[in-house]
């Protein structure tokens, strides 16, 4: 019977070797073993019939009958491994061809040798002490069949080779893997390198993710992470959940890629990490969580760039950043969401300290955004929008940010007082914004806008980005104002940190756009110049609406409303209320410019004022200490159309003798009240001007090219049925009004006081 048996097995053997079909031998201790059927020689047993004997290729196998369980036939290629509790079951095809694996309880160690790529290991199961260790010499892939391994004293999975391994999670499973607070020593290499187990799930070499099922991580091993490949790590499909970790939630020392998956990570360290490497997301779903001091939602010390997917990034620890990256970060497109509500941290530097703030987008490079759409909200004491150690440049996309935080005092590295605060942009570098929406909104105490350390550029060629921002926070005091200073038109002599909507040291050009500006301080603050080249700025509120020692409107549309200064061309040297020329100009040459304030001078210039072309409209203050024009060196108008309504002040003068276009200065003692017409027309009733101040003015400038040598009557009052913009007419009939002055033109500035 015995031979018949094993004759009957050798022709199956013969058939089935055909099918390149295996032979699988099952065992009591749930280990299944394949052999190929074409390398069996013969399968016979012991006399005694305790043992089971295999020869393959020469080489004998040896069973113990009792061990055996069945034997079964099949061509399945793929390695099972099924966690049942506190135990796992086997099936290895590749037992005898390089593949080993070794179980202790549910603890499962794969070595292969095998020569031949992606071999299929499947882990399905549940074990709360279990945990999984790969060796390989070639690529392989893991799937992930509704396994759920928890390891209390290491990684749930542990893969120890640098070849790539790719994790399938297949349709509709559900996977779970998590670690314990402590982790056991490592095993040692024969070089006495003890082995990394970094992570939850651990890889020395590439990770992979597909598939359209989901895995979670919970990590909870004290400085682990929750995903880590010492390579790289890209995220395709399926859905990847990192629950928690003490350290990274998912880190790839060479970088990251996530293009298709949904992928979320909270951490106590960051979120997503992708070490010297680069992080690339260009579709999917991805939510980045960290909660830790001085921690990152996503970061690399490569670029980080953002092309498409929708992307939600919430940081809450001090000193945090939600994107940031040790070279540039790019966002060409998607949809971006960050939230930030840590403070600041300081730290011991100097005679004091130096502080880190939590910051939505931190780049040690630059900033470029091409497209997507970007939302920042940031709640935190003194948050940052966008923080750039090099450049920012837009070209195209939305950008709306909202910060709340309120700023406060601190001391510096040089051991004085000093204050930090909210900003939207904050920029070492310069500044070009080409194309796209920006909308700043920051309510904290000395919130700012736009802050640039080198130069502001708005607007290129065609493109037209528009672009609105918002402070109206309270300014911080850094000390008090001292005695027996000057103070007047809302200047101080103390030394305050006010809410600007942009401040830049450099050069600040205006080419193309629109820009509309509220700030609870200054509009545009330049230590250098601001030139307006095209586009249109409408700075509806502010304390000073442009400040800077050059400010040059050539082009475009202006519109500034100040309580201060509405103009301010000055170096900030003059002090005590001196009216040295200190060098400044305001440079009027084309454009269309509107100015009003409230109780400082409209037009203020510690220097000179000078105007070739364009048309320049001032709304000047009631308070009899300002004017509507107040310079300290010279007002030469050589062109354009200047009308300007002001005060009662003895400080008022008129343009200077050296302009070469006709100008008019003129002190009306009973005043032209608020929106009353004030008329200019020539001996035959042609309009010169018309034109209704909305305050109550007592003195005008007036130049134009239409005013020649002639005599000239001024009317007041009445009604006119042409059109009317920022006061004044154009067109239409004037009428009802009554003559107050009949005068003579014959030299270049003349002026009238009655």
């Amino acid at each position: 019977m015995r031979r018949c048996n094993l004759l009957l097995l050798s022709l199956l053997c013969g058939f089935f070797s055909m099918a390149q079909e295996r032979m699988f031998v099952h065992k009591n201790d749930k280990i299944t073993e394949g052999i190929w059927l074409s390398t069996i020689d013969s399968i016979y047993f012991s006399d005694d019939e305790l043992f089971t004997y295999i020869t393959m290729d020469e080489v004998v196998v040896e069973y113990m009958a009792s061990l055996v369980d069945s034997i079964t036939f099949g061509c399945d290629n793929n390695v099972y491994i099924n966690y049942n509790g506190d135990s796992v079951s086997i099936v290895n095809p590749y037992a005898f061809e390089g593949i080993s694996i070794y179980v202790n309880g549910a603890d499962v160690i794969v070595k292969s040798e095998n020569e031949n790529r992606d071999i299929n290991y499947f882990l399905s199961g549940c074990t709360s002490n279990g945990s999984f260790k790969l060796y390989t010499a070639k690529r392989c892939s893991l799937l992930l069949n509704n396994v759920n391994i928890t390891n209390l004293y290491g990684p749930a999975i542990n893969i120890q080779t640098d070849k790539k391994t790719f994790i399938v999670m297949p349709d509709e499973s559900i996977n779970y893997l998590a670690d314990g607070l402590t982790y056991s020593d490592a095993p040692h290499s024969i070089e006495g390198i003890a082995e990394d187990q970094e992570a939850v799930f651990f890889s020395e070499g590439d990770l992979e993710f597909w598939g359209s099922g989901s895995l979670s991580v919970t990590g909870v091993g004290v400085g682990k992470d929750g995903i880590r490949s010492d390579e790289f790590i890209e995220l395709i499909s399926g859905t990847v959940n990192v629950i928690s970790a003490d350290k990274d939630g998912i880190h790839g020392k060479e970088g990251v890629k996530i293009c298709g998956a949904t992928v979320s990570s909270t951490s106590n360290s960051g979120s997503i990490d992708g070490g010297r490497g680069y992080i690339e997301i260009e579709s999917g779903n991805v939510t980045a969580i960290s909660i830790g001091n001085d921690s990152n939602g996503i970061d690399c010390d490569s670029v980080l760039s953002i092309s498409g997917g929708t992307v939600l990034v919430n940081v809450a620890g001090t000193a945090s950043k939600g994107l940031k990256a040790g070279q540039e970060v790019k966002i060409t497109g998607g949809t971006v969401t960050i939230s930030t509500s840590g403070g600041v941290a300081l730290t011991a530097s100097g005679s004091g300290y130096d502080p880190s703030y939590c910051t939505a987008i931190k780049s040690k490079d630059k900033v470029t955004i091409e497209g997507g759409n970007i939302t920042i909200n940031g709640t935190g004491v003194a948050n940052k929008g966008v923080s750039a150690d090099g450049d920012f440049n837009m070209l195209a996309g939305k950008l709306v940010i909202k910060e709340t935080g309120n700023g406060t005092t601190y001391i510096n590295e040089e051991g004085t007082k000093d204050s930090y605060s909210s900003t939207a942009i904050t920029v070492d570098g310069n500044i070009t914004i080409a194309g796209g929406d920006i909308i700043t909104t920051s309510t904290g105490s000395a919130g700012k806008g736009i802050v640039c350390d080198k130069d502001l550029i708005i607007g290129e060629d065609s493109d037209m980005p528009i672009i609105s921002i918002t402070t109206s926070g309270s300014k911080i005091t850094i000390s008090a104002t001292s005695g027996g200073g000057w103070t007047g038109g809302g200047q101080t002599t103390g030394v305050y940190d006010e809410a600007k909507a942009i401040k830049c040291d450099g050069v600040v050009t205006i080419s193309s756009g629109v820009i509309t500006i509220n700030a609870a301080d200054d509009g545009i603050k330049s230590k250098t110049s601001v030139i307006q080249n095209g586009g249109k700025v409408l700075i509806n509120k502010s304390i000073e609406g442009i400040e800077s020692p050059l400010i040059t409107i050539n082009d475009g549309e202006l519109s500034v409303v100040a309580s201060d200064d509405a103009f301010n061309a000055t170096y900030g040297t003059a002090s005590g209320g001196t009216e040295t020329n200190d060098g400044s100009l305001l440079l009027i040459t084309g454009g269309y410019v509107v100015v009003s304030s409230t109780t400082g001078d409209a037009v203020d210039s510690n220097g000179n004022i000078k105007m070739t072309g364009g048309t320049l409209l001032v709304h000047g203050p009631t308070s009899n200490m300002e004017e509507a024009a107040d310079f300290n060196g010279t007002f030469v108008v050589n062109g354009g159309f200047l009308m300007a309504a002001g005060t009662k002040s003895n400080m008022n003068k008129a343009m200077s003798s050296t302009s070469l276009q006709n100008g008019l200065y003129v002190l009306y003692s009973s005043g032209i009240t608020a929106n009353t017409i004030i008329r200019i027309q020539d001996a035959t009733g042609n309009d010169i001007v018309t034109f209704k101040p909305i305050r109550t003015s007592y003195s005008f400038l007036f130049s134009s090219q239409q005013f020649a040598n002639g005599t000239y009557n001024i009317y007041k009052g009445g009604t006119c049925t042409g059109i009317i913009k920022d006061g004044l007419y154009s067109g239409g009939v004037y009428s009802g009004g009554s003559q107050i002055k009949t005068f003579t033109v014959s030299g270049r500035i003349t002026s009238l006081s009655f």
